[in-house]
């Protein structure tokens, strides 16, 4: 599969059609401006990336700074909007059950009671929102896992903010053996409950929903987008201009042939014999 690389995260290069035809198992992660910044400072997060078989744009704004690239993304999916689509893909498929993980108590139980009624039958099976701080508490994240396979879901979305829910799902993903595909999707179980509302189609049209965000939740996004994602057109411009590094990248040593190397000796003797 084709990808676009936007500093050290290669995004796949994939429309939403082919995103729902194959996507069956493995984690999928959705990055945005704030994921590439935390990408660029968080080991930990950088390796889950590494580690996750889907990697699709989120972000209109990160959408169109790739057009500035020799290869663009070719249409942006958002995780709100794709989670609706894919269980809308799915409402038939009976062998498809879903388990809600995140937000505050009881939205998750209301998201998963709307879905099944839009669907039409129970394609949630489980839904549950976990304490603050819960992925530092290991008894309360075995006791998650516990529910989750108790459930007999084999989708798994975790909606508990990044890196937050990257990190939980790679660490326990091999705890849940019956769930095939893990989604890292953010504020998605709130939009689905319907206690967050996506931003009017004119301002996602504009990639302006950051900014109607922005207007809804000044005080937790002000420091998100003003302060930690500019850091962004620093590094993309270190991009553009040919001189960025990936932060976490090994120095890879160069390594000549044996043919190369007698050469290059030869090479090297000749001017010490010169001089």
């Amino acid at each position: 599969m084709k990808t676009v690389k936007i500093l050290n995260v290669d995004i796949q290069n994939i429309t939403r059609r082919e995103l729902l035809e194959n996507l069956e198992e493995g984690v999928l992660v959705t990055p945005n401006i704030d994921h590439m910044v935390k990408l660029q400072k968080d080991k930990d997060f950088y390796d889950v990336y590494k580690k996750s078989e889907w990697v699709v744009c989120d972000s209109k704004i990160l959408g169109l700074f790739s057009r500035l690239l020799r290869r663009s993304v070719r249409e942006v999916i958002p995780g709100s909007s794709f989670f609706t689509s894919y269980y809308m893909y799915h409402k038939d498929d009976e062998e498809c059950k879903i388990f809600l993980l995140g937000a505050k108590e009881g939205i998750a139980a209301k998201a998963m009671e709307r879905i099944n009624k839009r669907v039409g039958r129970e394609i949630v099976v489980g839904a549950h929102s976990p304490s603050f701080g819960f992925e530092k508490n290991e008894e309360e994240c075995k006791d998650l896992v516990r529910i989750v396979n108790e459930s007999g879901a084999n989708v798994l979305l975790v909606g508990v903010g990044a890196p937050k829910q990257e990190k939980w799902i790679i660490r326990y993903r091999d705890s849940m053996p019956n769930v095939k595909l893990f989604m890292a999707l953010g504020a998605t179980i709130d939009f689905e409950a319907g206690t967050l509302k996506r931003a009017p189609e004119r301002w996602r049209k504009y990639a302006m929903e950051w900014l109607y965000r922005f207007f809804k939740e000044p005080k937790r996004l002000f420091r998100r987008y003003f302060v930690s994602d500019v850091q962004f057109l620093y590094y993309f411009g270190k991009q553009l201009a040919g001189i960025y590094h990936d932060p976490f990248r090994k120095k890879e040593k160069r390594v000549f042939a044996p043919s190369k190397r007698k050469h290059f000796v030869r090479r090297i003797r000749k001017g010490f014999k010169r001089k």
